[in-house]
């Protein structure tokens, strides 16, 4: 599928592809893959009865580290890999915009809350401290203010909670095919806004 065209209907398929190829790879200085991370966000979200977007943003926030041209995340990086960057390029054509801004600003949240609450990063994995100092660090005054315009905030913020508690090795999910009719959804939504 690396050279296919991305459209309305194969944009699902090839997001089920990526999870079923490259979803066991380790995710760096955690102890779950990337893929047992992502459905364990979804999860979470849909167990606490969260909106279709924010449960499906929850899900594909972290897509863009197996499609970065930067690679994937290691322990031993020394510069960032914009993981959230390739992940919104790729999820834009399709879904919503608070879908979009969720993975593409869930790095920046972490660096928001990090400036804005003392204790947050104390309780971020290893992992995320390490990336954390590669992705520019606490945000300043200056781009607190920014950042708390963003009409998304609240959602975004959620997913950025989201995505720090999904790294339970012991924690049951559900399966990717039990997001597929959420995915659909939200892509659908998104192309009768545009027709509207």
């Amino acid at each position: 599928m690396n050279n296919l065209k991305l459209n309305n209907s194969n944009i699902v398929s090839y997001i089920e592809d990526i999870f079923e190829r490259r979803g066991n790879e380790i995710y760096a200085g955690e102890d779950v893959t990337v893929s047992e991370h992502m459905l364990q966000s979804g999860t979470i979200a849909k167990k606490r009865g969260l909106s279709n977007e924010i449960v499906v943003a929850s899900l594909l926030h972290d897509i863009g580290h197996f499609n970065s041209e930067f690679g994937m995340f290691t322990m031993d990086d020394k510069k960032d890999r914009f993981h959230e960057t390739m992940g919104a390029k790729i999820l834009k054509p399709f879904f919503p915009q608070i879908i979009v801004d969720c993975v593409y600003f869930h790095v920046s949240a972490k660096r928001y809350l990090t400036a804005i609450d003392k204790d947050y990063e104390s309780k971020l994995s290893r992992a995320s401290k390490h990336s954390l100092n590669l992705q520019g660090g606490p945000m300043n005054p200056k781009e607190v203010e920014k950042f708390e315009k963003n009409p998304n905030l609240n959602a975004i913020i959620q997913v950025r909670y989201i995505d720090d508690e999904g790294k339970d090795p012991e924690m049951d999910t559900f399966p990717f095919s039990y997001f597929t009719p959420l995915i659909e959804e939200t892509i659908h939504n998104s192309e009768r806004m545009i027709i509207d």
